[in-house]
C-alpha cells in the first residue's frame, strides 16, 4: 500500500499548474493533501473529478484558508473530518479514515507564526491529538498520521537550528509536543530508516532557499509501534514542485 501525502498551499494553484501529473505517476493507494485553500464547490466539476478515487473533503470555514482532503482508490470503512473539537474543527484540519488494520490522520498543523496566541493553539491542538490517539492506541488500534506538523523535531531537520530556537516551528516547547508522540508509541519511520540523512520537505519561497538547500523537515509520518516492521520505505520526494512543501510517501507491505 502506497500512502503519499502532500501540503499544497493552495490547490487550485497545484491543479492550474498540472503539478498533481508527477503525483499520479507514482499510483498511490491514499493521496492526503493539506492546505487546499479551497471548497470543492469553489472548484469546476473537472477539477474535483479524480478518476478512480473517492474524495474526501474538510475545508475551513474561513474562506481560502487552510483545509485537507484525502483521496481513495479503496473506500474507507469508516470517515471522519475533524477531531469532536470544535474549537479546532473550524479550520478544517483533520481528516480520518479507517483501513481494515490501521486508522489514518490526515493533518494540517496549526502554524505558530503569527503570534503567540497561535503558539498556544497550536500547542493545545498537539495535545488533544496526542489523548486521542492515546485512547485509540488503548483499544487495541494502529494510527499512521502524517501531514505537515509545522515544526522540525530534530536540528538535523533545518539548514539553520541555531538561528531559529526562538522561531516558531523549532521552539523547544513544539518540538517537545512532537516528542511526545514519539514516547506515547509512535515512530517517524523517515528518521527511523534514515538517522543521518539530511533532507527536508519545505522552502520559503524567498531568498532562493530551495534551490541553496535551505529548508526545513516538518512534513511527516509518524506511525504505530506496530506498524512499524510493514514500513517498507519512507520517502522524501523533493524533485516534485508546485508547492513550497514537496511531498512525502510512505509504503507498506
Amino acid at each position: 500500500m502506497k500512502i503519499l501525502s502532500w501540503n499544497v498551499n493552495g490547490l487550485r494553484a497545484v491543479l492550474g499548474r498540472g503539478a498533481l501529473e508527477a503525483v499520479w505517476e507514482r499510483e498511490p493507494d491514499v493521496l492526503c493533501l493539506q492546505e487546499i485553500k479551497v471548497r470543492p464547490e469553489q472548484l469546476s466539476k473537472e477539477q474535483r473529478c479524480f478518476p478512480g478515487y473517492q474524495a474526501i473533503w474538510n475545508p475551513a470555514e474561513r474562506p481560502g484558508y487552510s483545509g485537507v482532503a484525502t483521496l481513495l482508490r479503496t473506500p474507507a470503512a469508516e470517515i471522519q473530518t475533524g477531531m469532536d473539537a470544535p474549537h479546532f474543527d473550524v479550520e478544517g484540519r483533520v481528516i480520518q479514515t479507517l483501513h481494515p488494520d490501521f486508522r489514518l490522520f490526515n493533518i494540517y498543523f496549526p502554524n505558530g507564526g503569527r503570534g503567540y496566541d497561535r503558539v498556544t493553539y497550536k500547542l493545545e491542538f498537539y495535545s488533544h491529538l496526542l489523548k486521542l490517539c492515546d485512547r485509540l492506541h488503548a483499544n487495541g488500534e494502529s494510527i499512521i498520521l502524517t501531514g505537515d506538523f509545522n515544526t522540525a523535531h530534530q536540528p538535523i531537520d533545518l539548514r539553520h537550528p541555531k538561528a531559529n530556537e526562538k522561531i516558531s516551528g523549532f521552539m523547544p516547547e513544539e518540538r517537545e509536543r512532537v516528542q511526545k508522540f514519539l514516547d506515547h508509541g509512535f515512530v517517524d519511520v523517515y528518521r527511523h530508516l534514515n538517522p543521518e540523512t539530511v533532507q527536508y520537505t519545505w522552502w520559503t519561497y524567498r531568498m532562493d532557499a530551495r534551490r541553496r538547500g535551505v529548508g526545513w523537515r516538518i512534513d511527516y509520518f509518524l506511525v504505530s509501534r506496530a506498524l512499524v516492521e510493514r514500513v517498507r520505505q519512507a520517502t522524501i520526494l523533493e524533485s516534485i514542485l508546485g508547492s513550497d512543501h514537496c511531498p512525502i510517501e510512505l509504503e507498506l507491505q
